[in-house]
């Protein structure tokens, strides 16, 4: 069973982008059941968006302690001013 305290989980998060540049805006993150279904979300957001990433993050959602998310996929054009993409996302 998933979500006992000290259990680490791996969640696919699809992060869409509405915008460009500065001005980018973050949509709403969708959550995906396995990194497949990420995947293919984000292909299909990816035709309407200006960016999309596909993240996975690991962690204990009880404690709340996550590792740094890992960018699986990026489409479209760079969000942020860093250059992994991440640094204004809320995790």
């Amino acid at each position: 069973m998933a979500g006992a305290a000290g259990e680490r989980e791996t969640f696919y998060v699809v992060q869409g982008f509405t915008g460009s540049g500065r001005e980018s805006r973050m949509d709403a993150p969708v959550q995906a059941s396995s990194e497949p279904k990420a995947l293919a979300l984000a292909e299909r957001l990816a035709e309407r968006k200006a960016s999309v990433l596909v993240l996975a993050v690991t962690g204990d959602r009880l404690t709340g302690e996550f590792d740094d998310p890992e960018v699986l996929a990026a489409y479209g054009v760079p969000v942020g001013d860093d250059s992994d993409g991440v640094s204004d996302l809320p995790f």
